[in-house]
């Protein structure tokens, strides 16, 4: 079954200054099938069909195809087209316990990889300061990375950890869980808040997602077992993939 041709006119998802346009052809694409005006099994319209309906060039519309494709949206049958495959798997994660990214991802046995953005020793802002109980003069570890699974982008997280407990802030490639409990100085217990908040620019861009897009944002402090703040990371998630979820008690009287 082919898609409607009118969901690609330029109009609809062409923005200037917002981005190469294979980027947001694709990232429309993806929002249409997220949200389900492309159902799995609808064919794309054929490159050459597709390129004079968005007005773009057939180069742009097969590096978008070709970016959906990676992302696990689309497939290309040899002979047939493109077909679209549904929306991207969605993934659970209790916000109830401290499990990292990795770990969620393993145990669903799907591949987790990072993609580190910016990873050093750095003077603590006061916020960080503030939340980790840190002096002026004391030196945070600080680590962004992009979460993906299966090749899918699904998070960016900015973690910021007390220099004594990781002096080497590039021993962290994917769990920073991992690196912190082989010094006994993993958190075992977190205050989370969760917010909405609509993604522009560089964040919008590595997540995959249109501009302006709202997704969750979790603020999260760590803490030892003696009370010590040891972690204050801020993670924004996609929501057209993941679900948090928690588990709710009656007080007992």
């Amino acid at each position: 079954m082919e898609a409607n041709r009118d969901l690609f006119r330029t109009d609809l998802w062409y923005r200037p200054k917002e981005g190469s346009r294979y980027l947001q052809l694709s990232r429309y694409i993806a929002a249409a099938i997220a949200d389900g005006q492309l159902e799995k099994g609808y064919q794309l319209p054929a490159e050459r069909d597709l390129a004079e309906i968005a007005d773009v060039s057939r180069v742009t519309v097969r590096k978008a195809v070709a970016e959906l494709v990676d992302a696990g949206l689309v497939e290309q049958k040899r002979g047939s087209g493109s077909f679209v495959l549904g929306p991207a798997q969605r993934t659970e994660q209790s916000l109830s316990s401290l499990v990292s990214f990795s770990e969620n991802m393993a145990a669903r046995g799907r591949k987790a990889t990072s993609t580190i953005i910016d990873r050093g020793l750095y003077t603590p802002t006061p916020d960080e300061m503030m939340a980790l109980g840190l002096s002026p003069n004391q030196k945070i570890s600080r680590i962004e990375r992009l979460r993906s699974a299966d090749g899918i982008p699904m998070a960016l997280e900015k973690s910021a950890i007390p220099s004594d407990a990781l002096p080497r802030p590039e021993a962290v490639e994917t769990s920073l869980y991992e690196v912190l409990r082989r010094s006994g100085l993993a958190p075992c217990r977190a205050i989370q808040r969760v917010t909405a908040v609509n993604v522009t620019g560089q964040q919008a861009h590595l997540l995959e997602v249109p501009e302006n897009t709202a997704i969750l944002q979790i603020n999260r402090t760590g803490y030892l077992e003696n009370g010590r703040p040891i972690e204050l990371t801020q993670g924004l998630y996609r929501p057209d993939i993941y679900d948090f979820v928690s588990e709710i008690s009656p007080e007992q009287a």
